[in-house]
């Protein structure tokens, strides 16, 4: 089984996944079971050729630590492909505590973020980039991930990207949909016309119905195209996989080759990622 990196570097297309440990605040028998279903999806999707990402506190809720259920759970050759987010929403002694700990523990490549600004604890470093170099000070050979946001202003996306001091090996994007393109079909331009080649990988959103209020909480944290998720729900009469996999599909013809999908429960994560998988290929 290749690493993180290195199958994010093969130009076959991969559809990943970003899942999220349990939350904090759970009892330990309701912990327990949510581990045992993020472990039993893991194994399962490993059979197929995919890549995994684990949040950090995703939208400023306390989570339960990614990387040590992972290293009790899961065998050295599954972590191989999974990738955990480490934040910088911890002390500094805590964040290079914690990639002392994947490294050891044979994790191959952190995603490293800065964490929403506006809620939880604050930021130890005012961004990610200054965590990542130093952590490649202590781990040259632990690939690392930054972020880049299509829905911003594309040339500073992608020169953050091309700068060395990003130390970053690969990135991940926030969520896009083939509802907003444009702001996708920028960025591509732009880190073609710049030579931008550390592979990327692209955030979809598994929207698993048209509920108005979770489409207003969802838009807290990321851009939601809401109308024309109600509409492909209801007028169109769509499955929440084929509305996942349009988004997949009108990447790819933008060239883009990798996407993570967001959202999936464990329980379902590998029936749904091989649905899309078939309506991609169509």
């Amino acid at each position: 089984m290749t690493t993180v990196l290195e199958r994010l570097r093969d130009d076959a297309p991969l559809i990943a996944v970003e899942m999220r440990p349990p939350r904090a605040d759970l009892s330990a028998g309701d912990t327990i079971d949510a581990w045992l279903a993020m472990g039993s999806a893991v194994r399962r999707l490993s059979r197929d050729d995919t890549v995994f990402f684990f949040t950090d506190n995703a939208t400023g809720t306390s989570e339960e630590e990614n990387l040590h259920h992972l290293v009790c759970n899961l065998e050295q050759l599954e972590r191989l492909r999974l990738c955990p987010f480490l934040t910088t929403k911890h002390s500094l002694e805590y964040c290079l505590w914690y990639a002392d700990r994947a490294a050891r523990d044979g994790h191959t490549a952190l995603t490293v973020l800065g964490g929403d600004p506006h809620v939880g604890p604050p930021r130890c470093v005012p961004h990610a980039d200054a965590l990542r170099r130093r952590i490649r000070e202590r781990h040259p050979s632990l690939a690392l991930g930054g972020w880049a946001n299509p829905h911003r202003d594309a040339a500073g996306q992608v020169g953050y990207l091309l700068d060395t001091g990003a130390a970053a090996d690969f990135f991940l994007t926030q969520v896009v949909s083939h509802h907003d393109l444009a702001p996708v079909e920028r960025f591509v331009a732009e880190g073609r016309r710049r030579g931008l080649s550390i592979p990327g990988v692209f955030g979809v959103f598994y929207y698993r119905s048209a509920n108005t209020a979770t489409l207003k909480l969802l838009e807290r944290f990321l851009p939601v195209p809401a109308a024309e998720i109600a509409r492909d729900f209801g007028g169109r009469g769509l499955t929440a996989d084929e509305i996942c996999a349009r988004t997949v599909r009108t990447l790819r013809d933008l060239g883009v080759r990798h996407v993570y999908i967001s959202n999936l429960r464990p329980d379902d994560a590998s029936r749904r990622v091989a649905a899309i998988h078939a309506l991609v290929r169509g």
